[in-house]
């Protein structure tokens, strides 16, 4: 093969690089982009993070809440569900 025709072939893989290097699927535009997407994923995640732990905190407090009132009444004001049966008992 004669130099000019190997710096042809060279040439031309070069180019096919280059090609893939800035264009298709995994190009560095493409990668760019994703990690720009990966950002505002994060973000978006951290958000909706703060948001369940704040609905959690809301919940837990709720629940106690009533469990407390339940307590007090059930004590105090001798609160019975149905099926239960109160026994009371003095020393």
């Amino acid at each position: 093969m004669k130099p000019n025709g190997l710096i042809l072939v060279l040439l031309i893989i070069l180019g096919n690089f280059q090609y893939h290097l800035w264009s298709g699927r995994g190009s560095l535009p493409e990668v760019w982009k994703m990690k720009t997407q990966l950002v505002q994923l994060q973000s978006e995640i951290e958000a909706a993070e703060k948001t369940n732990a704040q609905l959690q905190a809301e919940v837990s407090d709720l629940k106690d809440g009533i469990d407390m009132v339940e307590e007090r009444a059930r004590f105090e004001l001798g609160m019975v569900k149905p099926n239960e049966v109160l026994v009371q008992y003095s020393q």
